[in-house]
């Protein structure tokens, strides 16, 4: 049997009703969220710049019970989308927190294991450590880091998936004397080499293909070593 029409607009009314009460209830408790966002900010932020510095973030690594070298702080970094090193604005804040869904520090603390599972997908990890090396860049213009900052970040990034590779090439690049700064590109081959070359064999390895020179000169090195 049809229904009337005046029994459709009554429907339709409360259908209508139902879900702007639903956006209403959705909207207030999303506010609710970034204002608890917010205060957690306003907590480790200094007053007189608006932004998290390097001793509001100890403090936060002090309440998260990680240490400042902890490379989920890095990856809470690249959550965030952070710009520059050793500070968050709030902005920055407030788009990594909403994504952890996590507007108390006890939340963002129980965020961090999930968030480096996150990062530690191969679909993201190429991007996770090709922003390490850009939130390294601390001046202005600047394209390159020096080899002792590319050791400790290569430990901290690498060590746990590549441990024998980072021990060899950070052993290598502390004796050789070539290399001052690594740059982009030498930083992105030896990511490539982890993956793609089986090791130590290095059977796969052909330098005829456009690796970094560093890299050519790393697997010689190690052919010396070994022979």
């Amino acid at each position: 049997m049809r229904r009337s029409a005046a029994s459709k607009k009554k429907s339709d009314s409360i259908t209508t009703s139902t879900t702007d009460l639903f956006r209403s209830a959705s909207s207030k408790a999303t506010t609710k969220e970034m204002d608890r966002i917010d205060h957690l900010f306003n907590q480790y932020a200094n007053i007189s710049s608006n932004l998290i510095d390097p001793e509001g973030i100890e403090e936060l690594c002090s309440n998260l019970e990680v240490s400042h070298t902890d490379i989920r702080i890095l990856m809470l970094a690249w959550k965030m989308k952070a710009e520059k090193q050793g500070y968050f604005t709030q902005e920055e804040w407030r788009r990594g927190l909403k994504a952890l869904r996590a507007d108390t520090i006890n939340k963002l603390k129980k965020a961090l294991p999930e968030l480096e599972k996150e990062v530690r997908r191969q679909s993201n990890f190429a991007d996770f450590y090709a922003y390490a090396f850009r939130y390294c860049l601390t001046e202005e213009k600047q394209k390159s880091i020096d080899i002792e900052t590319i050791c400790q970040l290569l430990d901290i990034v690498m060590g746990s998936t590549f441990r024998a590779q980072v021990d060899y090439f950070v052993e290598y690049l502390k004796i050789q004397n070539d290399y001052k700064v690594i740059n982009m590109d030498q930083w992105m081959g030896f990511y490539r080499f982890c993956n793609e070359i089986s090791f130590p064999e290095m059977t796969e390895y052909n330098p005829e293909l456009a690796w970094p020179l560093v890299l050519d000169s790393f697997v010689e090195w190690i052919s010396e070593k070994e022979a």
